[in-house]
């Protein structure tokens, strides 16, 4: 048995979000459907991480077994030609049988949009938060800050889920201009929960001053969800890039360019 290791990138705006659901269509069932057309075996496909409905990716993992004899990096080609536009397979290769794309993983990077104007921007109307008004970047900039480190993250994990462990490391956290749009980058070596999305909404309402600057620290320190923002919307949100010992999303694509 071999196994098959792919990145995969999707628009999750009409999904009910990556991990299969009783109700709904998602990214998950989609493309093992694909899988099983192409190998005529059945298929279970294990990925790095959930994604929630209207949620994107750049480049999620995604590993599957299987004793089909066609060429690991045909597999994205022959997939692809079964998938939905909104849905692609970027890279395909054999891996050792001992990866897992979930429980390999070292590090994640997710990337949250807005867009500042007056009007809403069409083109990017499914990927980016649409913002009519100016927040302060400078107070969500400083905000950012405060979330590098080693923390007990559970004030930024939604209301009702269960983890044992909230404690996360952030490496990168910060916010950048490009034109009309301003971008987060968090990456860390796991995320709970919507914890990007309370992030995201906790620093909004300092940069529109609806909390103090330091409310990010006031929530870390009391691990209390009602002393952090509300859960952004899941439209901006993209799971941009997956860091194994091995193996870098990033570095693969750059290279296959």
């Amino acid at each position: 048995m071999r196994r098959i290791r792919l990145i995969i990138a999707y628009d999750g705006t009409a999904y009910v979000g990556w991990q299969t659901q009783p109700t709904g269509v998602s990214v998950q069932e989609t493309v093992e459907r694909a899988l099983r057309e192409v190998t005529k075996q059945p298929i279970a496909l294990h990925g790095s991480g959930r994604t929630d409905s209207g949620v994107h990716a750049l480049a999620q993992v995604a590993h599957f077994d299987t004793d089909a004899r066609m060429a690991a990096d045909k597999f994205a080609i022959a997939v692809n030609m079964h998938l939905p536009p909104d849905i692609r397979v970027l890279w395909s290769e054999e891996c050792d049988p001992g990866f897992h794309a979930r429980f390999s993983a070292k590090k994640k990077q997710y990337l949250y949009r807005i867009h500042i104007g007056a009007h809403a921007d069409v083109f990017s109307r499914n990927t980016a938060l649409q913002l009519h008004h100016v927040p302060d970047f400078d107070a969500m900039q400083s905000a950012a800050a405060d979330v590098v480190g080693t923390h007990d993250f559970r004030a930024f994990m939604s209301s009702g889920t269960s983890m044992e462990n909230t404690v996360r490391t952030v490496e990168q956290s910060e916010w950048r201009k490009e034109g009309a749009f301003w971008i987060y980058t968090v990456s860390g070596n796991g995320f709970l929960y919507n914890m990007v999305r309370i992030l995201v909404g906790t620093m909004l309402d300092i940069g529109e001053h609806r909390l103090p600057a330091d409310a990010i620290r006031t929530a870390l320190s009391s691990a209390k969800r009602t002393d952090a923002g509300p859960t952004a919307p899941a439209h901006g949100l993209t799971l941009a890039r997956v860091i194994y010992p091995d193996f870098d999303t990033e570095e693969v694509l750059r290279h296959d360019r």
